[in-house]
């Protein structure tokens, strides 16, 4: 790992084309059973008629707002988003949700795909939990099940139509923890520069963009004497879609530069090797042990369009060079780049 220092000349698509979801991938969704019917879909969200912006307690804009419906609309919406959060966390058993109820339907003014956020509320306790609802985009399903297959986390999200529901992934949003929590003593930060390797790792073997501060989170979990750390993505929209090498790379982001110059104050080049070596062994493992599913989704990848032809170019010579095999060269797709990587790690096992 290095400190890039050209953090400011790294770009990113502003806004991606969002690939419709075509055969092939819907039958691998329903196969795997991700593909269902929902009663809410994104488009019924989207009949919102006003708005109130939300801002955080220090009066900022977030870039969300609440979502105001007409209200003889908003008891079937709400009743249809309360079996959506049943289907995500009890197989679609509404009974033991009945003590549930919809608080706040926010929707986002940034980003590729302009998701909703549902605030579920428990009327008992007044404890809270949200998930999502998206434009469903081929490139973020792929990103999805890629991170399901060959991260340490599990993800849990259905497709219905052009509907994509995801449940909330927890965490303490990127730029949020360098900001505030970094320098808590409590924390070994060489734990976090060892992660922020590792995560560094994830998203370059399987081809992650745009992995800038606020596009994850830190999970922060006890342990014995100290904290554990794990950086998850909670953005997927740039899976495989740039063809720029170091837009797969968070290290060469500017966002994430504290971060940088936290690893290379801490940790030594041969330590650096040492985990980027572990994550791409586990990786490699990974992938051998749910070989069927990750063959099969690579394989309808292959055949999908979620690039532009000239990005596809450009990423297979970057990482000719980069790997010194002439094999990306040859690749035609996003789909066949994303092969040829894992091919490597899993020849190293």
């Amino acid at each position: 790992m290095k400190q890039s220092k050209n953090f400011r000349q790294q770009i990113i698509t502003k806004k991606k084309t969002i690939y419709p979801v075509n055969a092939e991938l819907r039958s691998y969704l329903e196969e795997n059973r991700r593909e269902i019917n929902l009663p809410v879909s994104y488009a019924d969200l989207r009949h919102f008629n006003g708005s109130i912006s939300i801002r955080d307690k220090k009066g900022r804009d977030t870039l969300w707002e609440a979502a105001l419906y007409a209200q003889n609309e908003l008891t079937h919406i709400h009743e249809g988003l309360k079996q959506i959060y049943s289907i995500l966390k009890s197989g679609g058993d509404s009974s033991v949700h009945t003590h549930l109820s919809v608080e706040r339907i926010d929707y986002c003014t940034f980003g590729n795909s302009n998701p909703f956020r549902i605030k579920i509320v428990n009327d008992f306790n007044d404890n809270y939990d949200y998930f999502y609802i998206k434009q469903a985009d081929a490139s973020r399903i792929y990103g999805l099940e890629l991170e399901h297959i060959l991260s340490p986390s599990r993800i849990n999200y259905f497709v219905s139509e052009n509907t994509l529901v995801e449940e909330h992934i927890a965490g303490i949003p990127g730029d949020m923890f360098m900001n505030l929590y970094l320098e808590n003593p409590e924390f070994n930060k060489v734990r976090i520069a060892k992660e922020f390797v590792k995560f560094n790792e994830r998203c370059f073997v399987r081809l992650l963009g745009d992995m800038r501060s606020y596009n994850y989170v830190f999970d922060i979990t006890p342990d014995f004497e100290e904290v554990q750390f794990r950086i998850r993505p909670i953005d997927f929209d740039q899976q495989s879609y740039e063809g720029k090498k170091t837009l797969y790379l968070p290290q060469f982001f500017k966002e994430n530069s504290v971060l940088v110059q936290l690893t290379l104050s801490l940790l030594t080049p041969e330590t650096i090797r040492q985990y980027q070596k572990e994550e791409r062994t586990l990786i490699g493992r990974r992938s051998i042990s749910s070989h069927h599913r990750l063959n099969h989704l690579v394989d309808v990848m292959d055949r999908d369009l979620i690039s532009p032809k000239e990005k596809v170019v450009q990423l297979g010579k970057e990482l000719a060079v980069h790997y010194k095999d002439v094999s990306f060269l040859d690749c035609t797709s996003m789909g066949e780049i994303v092969r040829n990587s894992l091919r490597i790690i899993s020849e190293d096992l």
